[in-house]
Protein backbone atom coordinates (compact mmCIF):
# COMPACT_ATOMS: atom_id res chain seq x y z
CA UNK A 1 0.00 0.00 0.00
CA UNK A 2 2.91 2.58 0.87
CA UNK A 3 4.95 1.55 -2.21
CA UNK A 4 1.69 2.36 -4.34
CA UNK A 5 1.36 5.70 -2.20
CA UNK A 6 4.75 6.75 -2.85
CA UNK A 7 4.54 5.13 -7.35
CA UNK A 8 1.48 7.37 -7.17
CA UNK A 9 3.18 11.19 -6.37
CA UNK A 10 6.30 10.03 -8.09
CA UNK A 11 4.20 9.51 -11.22
CA UNK A 12 1.93 12.50 -10.59
CA UNK A 13 4.80 14.62 -9.90
CA UNK A 14 6.42 14.00 -13.21
CA UNK A 15 3.60 14.13 -15.03
CA UNK A 16 2.80 17.87 -14.31
CA UNK A 17 6.21 19.01 -15.33
CA UNK A 18 6.22 16.81 -18.80
CA UNK A 19 2.99 18.10 -20.61
CA UNK A 20 5.09 20.03 -23.01
CA UNK A 21 2.88 22.89 -24.28
CA UNK A 22 0.79 22.60 -21.67
CA UNK A 23 2.81 23.33 -18.93
CA UNK A 24 3.53 26.67 -20.49
CA UNK A 25 0.28 27.60 -21.74
CA UNK A 26 -1.16 26.92 -17.51
CA UNK A 27 1.56 29.12 -16.60
CA UNK A 28 0.34 32.05 -19.49
CA UNK A 29 -3.20 31.27 -19.23
CA UNK A 30 -2.94 31.90 -15.33
CA UNK A 31 -1.35 35.39 -15.87
CA UNK A 32 -3.55 36.28 -18.38
CA UNK A 33 -6.62 35.28 -17.16
CA UNK A 34 -6.49 34.50 -13.52
CA UNK A 35 -6.48 31.12 -11.05
CA UNK A 36 -9.71 30.15 -12.11
CA UNK A 37 -8.91 29.80 -16.27
CA UNK A 38 -5.36 28.14 -15.40
CA UNK A 39 -6.87 25.85 -12.72
CA UNK A 40 -9.89 25.07 -15.73
CA UNK A 41 -7.08 24.36 -18.18
CA UNK A 42 -5.32 21.84 -15.42
CA UNK A 43 -8.70 20.42 -14.67
CA UNK A 44 -9.10 19.63 -18.61
CA UNK A 45 -5.67 17.79 -18.54
CA UNK A 46 -6.71 15.86 -15.35
CA UNK A 47 -9.44 14.55 -17.14
CA UNK A 48 -7.34 13.63 -20.40
CA UNK A 49 -4.94 11.64 -18.43
CA UNK A 50 -8.24 10.03 -16.58
CA UNK A 51 -9.44 8.49 -20.17
CA UNK A 52 -5.92 7.75 -21.09
CA UNK A 53 -5.05 5.85 -17.95
CA UNK A 54 -8.62 4.26 -18.36
CA UNK A 55 -7.92 3.13 -21.85
CA UNK A 56 -4.34 1.65 -20.63
CA UNK A 57 -5.47 -0.28 -17.60
CA UNK A 58 -9.50 -1.57 -19.28
CA UNK A 59 -8.86 -1.40 -23.03
CA UNK A 60 -5.88 -3.31 -23.74
CA UNK A 61 -8.76 -6.87 -23.07
CA UNK A 62 -10.59 -5.70 -25.98
CA UNK A 63 -7.67 -3.96 -28.19
CA UNK A 64 -4.46 -4.45 -28.65
CA UNK A 65 -2.30 -1.26 -28.92
CA UNK A 66 -0.56 -0.47 -32.22
CA UNK A 67 2.12 1.81 -32.99
CA UNK A 68 0.29 2.90 -35.38
CA UNK A 69 -2.17 4.85 -33.73
CA UNK A 70 0.26 7.37 -33.19
CA UNK A 71 -0.04 8.47 -36.79
CA UNK A 72 -3.55 9.74 -36.45
CA UNK A 73 -3.08 11.18 -33.17
CA UNK A 74 0.46 13.00 -34.19
CA UNK A 75 -0.96 14.94 -37.18
CA UNK A 76 -3.88 15.49 -35.61
CA UNK A 77 -2.42 17.06 -32.42
CA UNK A 78 0.00 18.58 -34.51
CA UNK A 79 -2.52 20.80 -36.43
CA UNK A 80 -4.46 21.53 -33.20
CA UNK A 81 -1.23 22.74 -31.53
CA UNK A 82 -0.11 24.87 -34.67
CA UNK A 83 -3.62 26.33 -34.76
CA UNK A 84 -3.32 27.04 -30.82
CA UNK A 85 0.22 28.66 -31.40
CA UNK A 86 -1.45 31.01 -34.17
CA UNK A 87 -3.57 32.09 -31.71
CA UNK A 88 -1.04 33.11 -29.40
CA UNK A 89 1.12 34.46 -31.38
CA UNK A 90 -1.06 36.79 -32.68
CA UNK A 91 -4.18 37.45 -30.37
CA UNK A 92 -4.50 40.39 -27.87
CA UNK A 93 -4.24 40.34 -24.14
CA UNK A 94 -5.34 42.51 -21.39
CA UNK A 95 -4.86 42.26 -17.78
CA UNK A 96 -7.06 42.83 -14.88
CA UNK A 97 -5.26 45.96 -12.40
CA UNK A 98 -8.13 45.97 -10.23
CA UNK A 99 -7.98 42.87 -7.51
CA UNK A 100 -11.58 43.66 -6.54
CA UNK A 101 -13.18 43.54 -10.09
CA UNK A 102 -14.52 40.56 -11.48
CA UNK A 103 -13.19 38.71 -14.41
CA UNK A 104 -15.60 36.65 -16.44
CA UNK A 105 -13.78 33.09 -17.57
CA UNK A 106 -15.29 30.71 -19.37
CA UNK A 107 -13.91 27.88 -17.59
CA UNK A 108 -15.49 25.37 -19.55
CA UNK A 109 -13.58 26.71 -22.82
CA UNK A 110 -10.22 26.69 -20.60
CA UNK A 111 -11.11 22.83 -19.38
CA UNK A 112 -11.94 21.97 -23.04
CA UNK A 113 -8.65 23.55 -24.12
CA UNK A 114 -6.40 21.60 -21.64
CA UNK A 115 -8.42 18.45 -22.72
CA UNK A 116 -7.54 18.80 -26.00
CA UNK A 117 -3.61 19.98 -25.58
CA UNK A 118 -3.11 17.16 -23.34
CA UNK A 119 -4.97 14.21 -25.26
CA UNK A 120 -3.84 15.28 -28.46
CA UNK A 121 0.25 14.42 -27.61
CA UNK A 122 0.89 11.14 -28.54
CA UNK A 123 4.08 11.28 -25.71
CA UNK A 124 1.36 11.43 -23.02
CA UNK A 125 -0.16 8.18 -23.83
CA UNK A 126 2.58 6.70 -24.30
CA UNK A 127 4.01 8.38 -20.62
CA UNK A 128 0.74 6.28 -19.33
CA UNK A 129 1.64 3.33 -20.73
CA UNK A 130 4.77 3.21 -19.66
CA UNK A 131 4.00 4.22 -16.21
CA UNK A 132 1.30 1.47 -16.18
CA UNK A 133 3.72 -1.64 -17.23
CA UNK A 134 6.26 -0.21 -14.14
CA UNK A 135 3.67 0.11 -11.43
CA UNK A 136 2.50 -3.61 -12.81
CA UNK A 137 5.57 -4.50 -12.35
CA UNK A 138 6.23 -3.21 -8.69
CA UNK A 139 3.02 -3.96 -7.19
CA UNK A 140 2.31 -7.57 -8.94
CA UNK A 141 -0.55 -6.60 -10.99
CA UNK A 142 -2.73 -5.63 -7.98
CA UNK A 143 -5.85 -4.19 -9.14
CA UNK A 144 -6.81 -1.78 -5.91
CA UNK A 145 -3.35 -1.19 -5.00
CA UNK A 146 -2.68 -0.12 -9.01
CA UNK A 147 -6.39 2.01 -8.60
CA UNK A 148 -4.98 3.73 -5.67
CA UNK A 149 -1.96 4.51 -7.19
CA UNK A 150 -2.80 6.59 -10.39
CA UNK A 151 -5.67 8.01 -7.92
CA UNK A 152 -2.91 9.29 -6.12
CA UNK A 153 -0.88 9.95 -9.01
CA UNK A 154 -3.86 12.42 -10.46
CA UNK A 155 -4.10 14.11 -6.73
CA UNK A 156 -0.65 15.02 -7.04
CA UNK A 157 -0.75 16.52 -10.38
CA UNK A 158 -3.70 18.42 -9.46
CA UNK A 159 -2.12 19.62 -6.31
CA UNK A 160 0.82 20.67 -8.44
CA UNK A 161 -0.51 22.19 -11.14
CA UNK A 162 -3.49 24.20 -9.11
CA UNK A 163 -0.15 25.76 -6.98
CA UNK A 164 1.50 26.47 -10.82
CA UNK A 165 -1.85 28.42 -11.51
CA UNK A 166 -2.28 30.35 -7.83
CA UNK A 167 1.51 31.24 -7.99
CA UNK A 168 1.28 32.01 -11.42
CA UNK A 169 -2.01 34.31 -11.01
CA UNK A 170 -0.26 36.50 -8.68
CA UNK A 171 1.91 37.82 -11.35
CA UNK A 172 -0.83 39.41 -13.33
CA UNK A 173 -0.84 42.01 -10.94
CA UNK A 174 3.52 42.89 -11.45
CA UNK A 175 3.34 42.68 -15.08
CA UNK A 176 2.72 45.50 -17.94
CA UNK A 177 0.76 44.24 -20.63
CA UNK A 178 3.47 44.84 -22.71
CA UNK A 179 5.48 41.94 -20.98
CA UNK A 180 2.28 39.82 -21.43
CA UNK A 181 2.12 40.18 -25.14
CA UNK A 182 5.59 39.49 -25.27
CA UNK A 183 4.84 36.11 -22.98
CA UNK A 184 2.03 35.51 -25.64
CA UNK A 185 4.14 35.75 -28.77
CA UNK A 186 6.84 33.41 -26.74
CA UNK A 187 4.61 30.93 -26.00
CA UNK A 188 3.09 31.03 -29.52
CA UNK A 189 6.49 29.99 -31.29
CA UNK A 190 7.26 27.17 -28.68
CA UNK A 191 3.77 25.73 -29.13
CA UNK A 192 4.23 26.45 -33.01
CA UNK A 193 7.59 24.67 -33.11
CA UNK A 194 6.61 21.79 -31.04
CA UNK A 195 3.42 20.96 -33.35
CA UNK A 196 5.84 21.10 -36.76
CA UNK A 197 8.47 18.85 -34.81
CA UNK A 198 5.63 16.51 -33.71
CA UNK A 199 4.16 16.38 -37.37
CA UNK A 200 7.33 16.34 -38.76
CA UNK A 201 8.54 13.21 -36.66
CA UNK A 202 5.07 11.53 -37.44
CA UNK A 203 5.62 12.14 -41.19
CA UNK A 204 8.95 10.92 -41.06
CA UNK A 205 8.10 7.44 -39.09
CA UNK A 206 4.66 6.82 -40.85
CA UNK A 207 5.28 8.19 -44.30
Amino acid sequence: MFEAILLGMGAGLISSFLTGPVFFAMIKTSIERGFKAGFSLAVGVIFSDIILIGLVLFGSQFLEYQASFDKYVGIIGGIFLFAVGIYYLFSTVSINYEENKIVKVSKRGYLLKGFLMCILTPSTLMFWIIVTNIISIKLNNMFYEKLLCFIIAMATQLTIDGLKSYYSSKLRYRIKESSLVMLNKIAGVIIILFAIWLVTKTYIKFY
